[in-house]
């Protein structure tokens, strides 16, 4: 089990390093010139050269590759080009929202999609399982800010349940940030939610024909019994892996959600960063974005073992 362990997080460091040159390569290659943004539609090209030289973007682009990867090394994500900022102070001033966004929204998701689908998978055939499978193509289909839309529509402008948009950090308060952030997260929550919930079916549906479970019943265990103690753990590695693979789903639908609830994370930051061709931001954002992918996902890796033991070998 040991060199299972130790092969999957050794495996996650040539991940991590294609990553790093395909986001440097991607964002130098792509039109656009951050030099231009920042010296405005007026500039002649002797300012613009000026600028280029002060952010070292004339160097050669294998000059600036090593240079980053050198700063990667010492922790050093860089200086934003246009608010002179540490990226790494910008990042941390944005982390609290978009982690509790992300937090709350797994939790949601995990807690309602996995009872769902096994519940849905037991009803067969009956409107309990009809209902699930049309909600479940609804909330994968429907893109995440009309859902934002009408949740803020529904309850923040009719209802007045909760505020439209900002957010309020935990500092002020766990009320106010617990009204600020449900709205967000159930929008979210939806797409993963779905997701979760058709495979959890497909997994169990799949497993409640095994000849063990009719001998289950038959030995005169109960229902729920056998759900969850030899169904649910049989076809617990397919969840896992989609509960991993969603990681990513989650970390696109950040960046819609706080946009459309106007909140100050990552997810805004990296709009921001984008529209203004801040190299450092973009760069650092996406790799937070895949290291937090790639960790789930080893995380899923292991977790196989503890339902499977065939995988630890």
């Amino acid at each position: 089990m040991y060199a299972y362990v130790i092969r999957r997080i050794v495996a996650t460091i040539p991940v991590m390093a294609v990553v790093g040159i395909f986001v440097f390569l991607l964002l130098h290659i792509t039109p656009g010139d951050p030099a231009a943004i920042i010296a405005g539609d007026y500039a002649n090209p002797a300012d613009i050269a000026k600028i280029r030289a002060r952010l070292g973007l004339d160097q050669p682009i294998h000059v600036q590759f090593v240079k980053w990867v050198g700063q990667l090394a010492h922790g050093d994500l860089g200086v934003s080009i246009f608010s002179n900022l540490p990226v790494t102070k910008l990042i941390g001033q944005r982390l609290e929202p978009t982690l509790a966004l992300s937090v709350l929204t797994t939790i949601l998701s995990i807690f309602i999609a996995v009872p769902l689908g096994v519940f849905a998978a037991w009803r067969a055939g009956t409107l309990v399982d009809r209902a699930t499978m049309v909600f479940a193509v609804l909330g994968f289909s429907v893109p995440i800010f009309v859902i934002g839309y009408i949740l803020m529509y529904v309850f923040a402008i009719e209802l007045k349940w909760f505020p439209a948009q900002g957010y309020k950090p935990i500092a002020d308060g766990f009320w106010p940030f617990l009204r600020s952030i449900v709205l967000p997260s159930i929008a979210l929550a939806t797409l993963y939610t779905a997701l979760i919930a058709r495979i959890s079916r497909a997994s169990v549906l799949e497993v409640l024909t095994e000849d063990y479970i009719r001998t289950a019943h038959a030995k005169g265990l109960s229902s729920p019994i056998v759900l969850m103690r030899h169904a649910l753990r049989n076809a617990a590695v397919p969840i896992v892996t989609i509960i991993g693979i969603g990681i990513a789903l989650l970390i696109g639908g950040v960046v819609v959600t706080e946009s459309v609830f106007n909140i100050p994370g990552l997810g805004r930051l990296t709009v921001d960063a984008i529209l203004h061709r801040d190299y450092p931001v973009i760069q650092a954002i996406i790799l937070v974005f895949s290291g937090v992918y790639v960790f789930i996902n080893l995380l899923a890796d292991l977790a196989y073992t503890l339902f499977d033991p065939r995988i630890r070998y």
